[in-house]
């Protein structure tokens, strides 16, 4: 399935225009994020993208076909949206709002049997808010609220989730779980689009990343889009993007140190000259090590020698390889290395003075 946005602008009523010439797509197994400054149109973007605003030029396609052109129950039933805004909560409980969202499965006007039912459940399994499900959703607070509207989403087994910031008014822990989930449904083929406040969500989650700066919307793969260079231009803010070690992996981080001024002069980025590194990665399973071999290939340019070999008593896969090319070349490797559940990789850069 593909979500793809050709070309389009949007102008309010005014007509003043927000963005033009957007050119981005979302496929299945694509886990996108979109950042920008509050006010820059982020939730807009979602909403045109889906079709629930009108784009000035140009236009939305799922596989093909202009969304503007189709049944609502036909885009409906390949589209969840999770809006940032739920309105007033309903006396529904909390199993039945999640039954709603299996419409597509069950018929608008049929009762669930037992088999719709389990899998509702499941689904708040999934989020750790099964405990909740007797309960009324105009009972309960608007963190667990967000929580069953994303658990609404998920049960539609839609083929795109639309999210606009699925993790705020969450506590770290279930913040960690939405995150977790999305990830587990990308790998798995669904198609995740969410907006969010936190760069080092897009960094750690995204396979590629859309940021608004200012009437420019950029596209592109997440650590070519997240760059302290982009950060600064987009939100006014000097921060710089590195990464620590874990037990297990090199995660990355943004951190802000300052405001910049809107027209400070932006310095260039220093050259971005080749650099000698070995990747050394851990995996759990057969299935994972395909994906590994399949990511490897798409930047066999900078490999120049790899060696694996399993540990048959623990089940897993264990992998060096070697690398000749730019420090960004690198890190994306590494960057969609990470995304694979049960995986673990970490680059080892030589020192310059050995090269």
């Amino acid at each position: 399935m593909k979500l793809e946005i050709r070309d389009a602008s949007f102008a309010y009523k005014s007509g003043k225009e927000l963005y033009k010439n957007v050119n981005f797509s979302i496929e299945s197994g694509e886990m996108i994020s979109i950042l920008g400054p509050n006010g820059a149109g982020k939730t807009t973007l979602l909403r045109a993208a889906m079709g629930l605003l009108n784009w000035k030029s140009g236009g939305s396609y799922l596989d093909g076909e202009n969304v503007a052109d189709m049944l609502p129950a036909k885009l409906w039933s390949k589209i969840a949206y999770v809006p940032q805004n739920h309105g007033r909560a309903g006396s529904y409980t909390v199993l039945q709002s999640v039954l709603f969202g299996m419409t597509n499965q069950i018929g608008m006007f049929s009762v669930p049997k037992e088999k719709e039912i389990r899998l509702a459940e499941e689904t708040l399994e999934k989020l750790n808010i099964q405990h909740l499900k007797d309960r009324k959703c105009n009972e309960i607070s608007g963190g667990e609220l967000q929580m069953v509207m994303i658990a609404r989403a998920l049960a539609s087994h839609a083929g795109i989730l639309v999210l606009d910031e699925p993790e705020s008014n969450l506590d770290f822990k279930n913040q960690m779980i939405v995150l977790d989930t999305l990830s587990k449904l990308s790998s798995e083929g669904v198609g995740v689009l969410f907006n969010t406040h936190y760069p080092e969500h897009a960094l750690r989650r995204s396979t590629k990343a859309i940021l608004i700066d200012h009437e420019t919307v950029k596209f592109g793969p997440t650590t070519e889009i997240i760059n302290e260079k982009n950060i600064e231009s987009a939100f006014g803010v000097k921060a710089y993007i590195g990464q620590f070690e874990t037990e297990h992996n090199m995660i990355a981080n943004v951190i802000p140190v300052g405001l910049t001024s809107k027209d400070a002069t932006k310095s260039e980025e220093a050259e971005d000259t080749d650099v000698l590194a070995t990747l050394s990665i851990i995996c759990g399973q057969f299935e994972e090590s395909e994906r590994i071999n399949a990511i490897l290939h798409e930047f066999n340019d900078i490999l120049f020698g790899r060696m694996g070999m399993p540990h048959r008593k623990r089940n897993l896969y264990l992998i060096s390889v070697n690398l000749d090319g730019s420090r960004k070349r690198i890190e994306e490797l590494a960057h969609q290395l990470s995304l694979i559940p049960q995986v673990s990789c970490k680059v080892t850069y030589a020192k310059e003075e050995i090269l």
